[in-house]
């Protein structure tokens, strides 16, 4: 391991393609679940189940880099995702209008920029 940068961050070699691995798998869900909501398809299940897991295999890959990562507005995000998912799975009819919502506010937290995205808003 080597620090990199700012105090508190944590680094492995490797890390960056782990990263780039579940971000693509979480794509995968996105569409899947895309699909399965959208167009009745029959894939929610695994692409919620993608979703999840590889979004949880991120946040705890984040979490481990920058413990603090979950008072920031990009790791606090991550709650209102998961509430927003179980809501999409507890209110189908609501499912197609709460994933358009994932998708835009996601696209936006994400590509935000550094000062808004790592801003501390808990603790």
């Amino acid at each position: 391991m080597s620090g990199q940068g700012m105090a508190g961050n944590r680094e492995f070699s490797w890390r960056r393609w782990l990263s780039i691995a579940l971000r693509t798998l979480h794509l995968v869900g996105v569409v899947l679940a895309g699909v399965a909501f959208l167009g009745g398809g029959a894939h929610a299940v695994a692409g919620v189940a993608l979703m999840l897991l590889s979004g949880l295999a991120l946040f705890a890959l984040d979490l481990w880099q920058r413990p603090d990562y979950w008072r920031e507005v990009a790791g606090a995000f991550i709650l209102v995702k998961l509430v927003v998912l179980v809501a999409m799975l507890a209110a189908p009819g609501l499912a197609a209008l709460l994933f358009w919502f994932l998708v835009v506010a996601s696209s936006v937290v994400s590509h935000a920029p550094h000062n808004v995205r790592h801003r501390r808003i808990l603790g």
